[in-house]
């Protein structure tokens, strides 16, 4: 046999316990028994026998402890705890925050599948979907949304007050404190109808249930705040917001300026310790109608009132609006977006310590209570309006696009409108997929912190593009505000949920990659905890375990990444039915690819790579695009795998992996060091980029599923209120798509006619008239086609005014112009 035969023997072996994860004892094992057969078989022996000391040589050192810890680990700890980037406690509060989910088996390059669809159906119970049919419909069918955002600039009184007799607000509070006690799901579903209605009312809704007094005191709360707030608020008696956002402190919300001085003074006429807050807050939503406001600040105690230390760290209060000394009322103005939001203020407001929230126990811990609270609301309230907007654009745009016609067809039929469709149709159902996902993870106890930053993110940039699109198909019917209009307030819209909760920049640069890197990470913390364990016994035994647990798993990456990329992800154990099976296999090898990329830019640039925003940007959208495909494909196995849907999953999942084989190129090409990049881009992409964005044919189908009523179309409608009332334009232009389609054989037949007739009458009635004379159509179906132009042209109407009526009523002749101040 070849000289080469042990060693190709020796690297079969590696490829094949580094594909599979098998154990450096088994890899020992089993390369020794290929040695033996080539050896056998007739090898050369002197070949054989050096393969055989490379073979010892690298493993025993590896397989004995007594050997490996003294000589190899401890050395690279040493060498580990040096070049360990510290991290302050902003940071390390952010690590430790929240749980991990089926997000770290995508960071492992092994995903267990099995992990992500035994995971129970997500499913409303009886009592909340009878309150998603009653409360939330009834809702729904009150708001007037033209009136809401230009006449009254605020929800109407009536509405406000139904909101809080049916306990909208209290959807998050247990019935024991007199709540609704609903779901995560149930919350994503109420927030996700109302915002297919109204942008002004699902905030309204959403702020008091997510990030705000109400989730805080659950978690954190002194029994005493629990009794008195939780029932008030649960019924509207109180209205919450939160005061986090300052002038200075937006993005980076550790640096606050607002401060607190322990010390004594009055309350409820007697002397008390208490605290002494100064604070300028701004983009406070619920803030000017808001009865009690929680409010973030640093705590400092110069005189040692509370113990030795003087800074005693970010901690939470709430304040009465009644307090003295607090400023608050007055509103900002978003973007001609009707919520409340405002401005606050205050100089030396006295508190009690009963008032700090969670008492003295939670003094300094203010900064992990809202990082874990708001990863838990970040990945509800944003992502279901973005779902609620997505879908409601989604079926609505398809139903214009069929009626509305130009050039004797329907401009849905056109290439230019149906490539946009079919982006509209991509985006909502993977909005929709993604939202429910991130709900249901809350709801099996997850604290999901880096699934809601891709939620947050993901869902508010899926929902600006619908919005792009259907603005584009609808033209002027989207540009004329007025009750007829039923996308502007939505394209305004927009930007504010892009801004609320962390920058989209932010989050995407920093958050996604930033705390995915390691939280996700099945050896990176790990590693670090243990190389900071204060027992160096246990330091180095832990550390030992860990490093080369990671040492097998980079190695495992790298050839995962490798024959996938050869094999072009054909190949591997994948779940799925014939039809899904492959897009398992893909992101089986993303999976790899990212832990590879992941694995190699920590250990190259170290603590220089949380500077490197565009490369954690990059590697933070193929995690976020795994996760989204994930939860596309859970979605689709829920569903039961109905085949009507799949140009849908299709669709979305072509586009996903477009952008994830985009951004690693973008990441591979930009390597800060080249050399590291070129060899990268060879496993990785050993034949080059082959992902390819979804095909004009896959478009053209899913643009047609937004065309025509359909168990697909009617699934991706599902759970938004397209009721077709007199203040819902969209529902009623949404139910005429049926009768439009019924009609249209009929009117191609009449114009056909028409056409070739000698005709002269010029208008619509009198040539129906002519059409039933001349035989061309029934009398019956005259009637039809009446019907058919009353609903395309009600479908194509936009509003008109007086001029008188679009004057603000601040500019009258007995009233002088209305006073604004820079905030």
């Amino acid at each position: 046999m070849s000289i080469l035969a042990p060693f190709l023997a020796l690297a079969l072996a590696t490829l094949l316990v580094a594909y599979h994860r098998w154990s450096l004892a088994v890899f020992t094992a089993l390369t020794a028994t290929l040695l033996v057969a080539v050896a056998l078989a007739g090898a050369n022996l002197t070949a054989t026998l050096v393969a055989a000391v490379i073979l010892a040589v690298v493993t025993l050192p590896l397989l004995i402890t007594p050997l490996r810890q003294p000589l190899i680990t401890a050395p690279l700890l040493k060498f580990y705890t040096k070049i360990l980037p510290p991290l302050s406690a902003t940071e390390k509060t952010a690590l430790e925050a929240g749980t991990v989910g089926f997000e770290g088996e995508l960071f492992s390059g092994m995903p267990k599948w099995d992990q992500l669809l035994s995971q129970p159906k997500p499913v409303l119970t009886a009592e909340e979907q009878a309150f998603l049919d009653g409360p939330v419909e009834q809702a729904c069918r009150m708001t007037n949304d033209w009136d809401i955002t230009h006449v009254r600039n605020d929800l109407p009184p009536e509405l406000w007050e139904y909101l809080k007799k049916q306990k909208f607000f209290g959807m998050i509070i247990p019935k024991e404190y007199g709540g609704l006690g609903f779901s995560a799901l149930a919350h994503h579903k109420v927030i996700q109808k109302l915002a297919s209605i109204s942008a002004t009312l699902s905030s309204t809704v959403g702020v008091p249930n997510s990030l705000g007094p109400a989730e805080l005191l659950l978690h954190y709360g002194t029994d005493e705040q629990k009794k008195h707030y939780l029932p008030r608020l649960a019924d509207g008696r109180e209205v919450p917001c939160f005061a986090l956002t300052g002038p200075t402190a937006g993005s980076d919300a550790t640096s606050l300026p607002d401060y607190g001085i322990v010390c004594e003074g009055e309350w409820n006429g007697a002397r008390v310790l208490g605290v002494k807050l100064t604070f300028d807050k701004r983009y406070i939503t619920l803030a000017p109608v808001a009865t009690v406001i929680g409010l973030a600040f640093r705590l400092y105690d110069p005189n040692k009132l509370l113990g030795d230390e003087a800074d005693r760290g970010i901690t939470l209060a709430l304040i009465p609006r009644d307090t003295d000394g607090l400023n608050i009322g007055r509103r900002h103005f978003p973007l001609n977006c009707a919520f409340q939001n405002g401005p606050l203020h205050g100089k030396e407001v006295f508190l009690p310590l009963s008032q700090l929230i969670g008492g003295e126990d939670f003094i300094g811990q203010g900064w992990r209570m809202l990082v874990e609270c708001l990863s838990v609301g970040r990945a509800i309230t944003l992502p279901s309006t973005s779902s609620g907007a997505s879908k409601l654009a989604a079926v609505v745009t398809g139903a214009y696009a069929r009626i509305r016609k130009q050039f004797g067809l329907s401009i849905g039929r056109f290439e230019g409108v149906e490539e946009a469709l079919a982006r509209i149709a991509g985006n909502a159902y993977a909005c929709a997929a993604l939202s429910e996902a991130t709900a249901a993870a809350v709801d099996r106890g997850e604290k999901p912190a880096v699934p809601s930053a891709i939620a947050k993110y993901h869902a508010t940039e899926m929902a600006r593009a619908v919005a792009a699109d259907a603005m584009d198909i609808h033209g002027g019917k989207g540009v004329i505000l007025g009750p007829m209009n039923y996308l502007g307030r939505g394209w305004q819209a927009a930007p504010i949920s892009i801004t609320v909760e962390g920058a989209n920049i932010m989050t995407r640069s920093l958050m996604i990659f930033g705390q995915g890197a390691i939280r996700c990470h099945p050896w990176v913390l790990k590693e670090m905890q243990a190389a900071t364990h204060p027992d160096p016994e246990v330091r180095l035994r832990e550390f030992d375990l860990n490093l080369f647990g990671h040492i097998g798993f980079a190695i495992s990456n790298a050839v995962r990444s490798w024959v996938f990329g050869l094999a072009g992800a054909r190949i591997g154990a994948a779940p799925g039915d014939a039809y899904t099976k492959r897009y398992y296999r893909k992101l089986n090898r993303y999976s790899a690819n990212l832990a590879l990329v992941a694995d190699t830019s920590m250990l190259m640039l170290g603590g220089k790579l949380k500077f490197k925003e565009k490369l954690s940007g990059r590697l933070g959208d193929v995690l976020s695009h795994l996760y989204i495909t994930s939860a596309m494909l859970k979605r689709y196995e829920d569903q039961g795998r109905p085949a009507a849907e799949q140009p849908l999953l299709a669709l979305a999942f072509h586009e996903s992996a477009h952008k994830i084989e985009l951004a690693l190129s973008g990441a591979l090409r930009n390597f800060p060091i080249r050399p590291v990049g070129w060899l990268l881009w060879m496993l990785v992409f050993p034949w080059g980029r082959r992902a390819q964005a979804p095909s004009d044919r896959l478009g053209r189908r899913a643009a047609a599923l937004l065309m025509s009523p359909s168990d697909a179309r009617d699934r991706l409608a599902e759970g938004i209120f397209l009721t077709p009332c007199e203040n819902n334009p969209a529902g009623r232009i949404n139910s005429f798509l049926p009768k439009v389609i019924l009609a249209e054989p009929v009117e191609r037949k009449f114009l056909k006619a028409l056409k070739n007739s000698d005709i002269e009458a010029l208008d619509f009635p009198a040539q129906l008239a002519e059409g039933v004379a001349e035989g061309w159509i029934t009398a019956e179906e005259k009637l039809q086609l009446e019907e058919l132009r009353a609903l395309t042209w009600e479908t194509i109407t936009v509003d008109d005014f007086d001029p008188a009526d679009l004057v603000s009523a601040s500019l009258n002749r007995d009233q002088p112009v209305a006073q604004h101040r820079a905030a």
